[in-house]
């Protein structure tokens, strides 16, 4: 099974991103992806972003991963 995390778009440079998820910063991969800004929120995997999703996909996804740890 592979999984993806959702992440908050911080800096855009040069086909890559920084991204925030819950507080861990990473630099990804955004060829995937066009006009991609900071603000957006992205699904991440394997160190790509894969896709836009919106605000309250976010908050899915987190809320969804919590329950798995808890």
């Amino acid at each position: 099974m592979c999984v993806g995390l959702s992440a908050k778009v911080v800096k855009v440079s040069n086909g890559t991103a920084i991204v925030d998820a819950s507080g861990a910063r990473r630099t990804v991969s955004a060829d995937l992806i066009r006009d991609l800004v900071p603000g957006d929120y992205v699904m991440v995997h394997a160190g790509c972003a894969i896709a836009k999703i919106t605000d309250d996909d976010d908050k899915e996804s987190d809320d969804v991963m919590e329950s798995m740890f808890l």
